[in-house]
């Protein structure tokens, strides 16, 4: 099938390249026109054939609403837009609306990967009606993991990034609790080998993960992390996270507490941070601070 991408980035270069794999063809658009294959949303839909997908991977907030909104006037009834970013799950009810009434279809969808899903495959989380989410399905194959796990149709509109919130919410308690142990086994004297440790946790242990093995490679990198600062940002989807569990009356303290860690984190050189960002660096090749 057909594909138009907007939004060439860390995410959206690998995507197109693992789509075009599968056997799609993908049209990109990106701000950036070395990396571009069009260099125009104009230009980009006039290239694809009816009914169009237009999947977009930009930044949430302004830079989405603002490509939902000229999409919103090139795009004929029939055609789809799939928001892959992370946005906030009601701004695809808006933006759901928005399209419906130009006859435009929506799907919303979380993706998980960062930097190793070119290789490794996307998981997926989508939200929306049947129909739409039907003529996005080549591409969701493209992108998912091999097998029969890694892609899911978590139900209406919003559903998708609501999924993939409460994934990143999750994501944060983790990367906490393992950046705790870290800097407990570092601090006492009679242990002599924290890497090591951490290493022998990949096997047999209840708490192995991939977060694990991406620590594991992040002390093989520094084995002290000594040369990055102990601080450690978010997202947003963790705050989003801990918002809904306040509107649904939901507990969650141990994310909640690994977003007041953070916090924390730009107030001191934090030691459990140092772990956060090398861990954030490693599955999605966020930015670290230097020492």
């Amino acid at each position: 099938m057909e594909l138009g991408l907007v939004g060439l980035g860390k995410m959206g270069g690998n995507m197109r390249e693992r789509i075009r794999r599968a056997g799609h063809t993908v049209i990109g658009y990106d701000r950036n026109a070395d990396i571009a294959d069009v260099h125009s949303l104009e230009e980009l839909v006039g290239k694809l054939s009816a009914p169009r997908v237009v999947w977009v991977m930009v930044p949430a907030g302004e830079a989405t609403q603002g490509t939902v909104d000229t999409l919103a006037e090139l795009l004929e009834p029939g055609d789809v837009v799939v928001d892959g970013g992370n946005s906030r799950w009601t701004d695809d009810e808006k933006h759901a609306e928005q399209l419906a009434a130009k006859g435009i279809g929506f799907v919303d969808c979380g993706v998980s990967g960062g930097v190793h899903g070119l290789a490794n495959g996307y998981a997926l989380m989508y939200g929306g009606d049947a129909e739409n989410v039907a003529k996005v399905q080549p591409v969701f194959d493209a992108l998912k993991p091999e097998g029969d796990l890694g892609s899911v149709h978590a139900g209406k509109v919003g559903a998708g990034h609501f999924a993939k919130m409460v994934h990143n919410g999750i994501e944060y308690a983790m990367m906490q609790a393992y950046a705790e142990g870290w800097e407990l086994l570092e601090k006492v004297d009679s242990v002599e080998n924290v890497r090591e440790i951490f290493r022998s946790w990949q096997e047999g242990t209840v708490i192995r993960s991939w977060l694990l093995d991406l620590a594991v490679n992040a002390l093989d990198d520094d084995e002290h992390l000594d040369g990055l600062r102990g601080y450690a940002q978010d997202s947003g989807e963790g705050r989003w996270t801990v918002e809904a569990a306040i509107d649904n009356a939901v507990p969650l303290p141990a994310i909640t507490a690994s977003l007041f860690a953070r916090f924390a984190s730009r107030q001191d050189d934090s030691p459990q941070m140092k772990m956060i960002a090398a861990l954030r660096n490693q599955f999605g090749g966020h930015a670290v601070e230097k020492k």
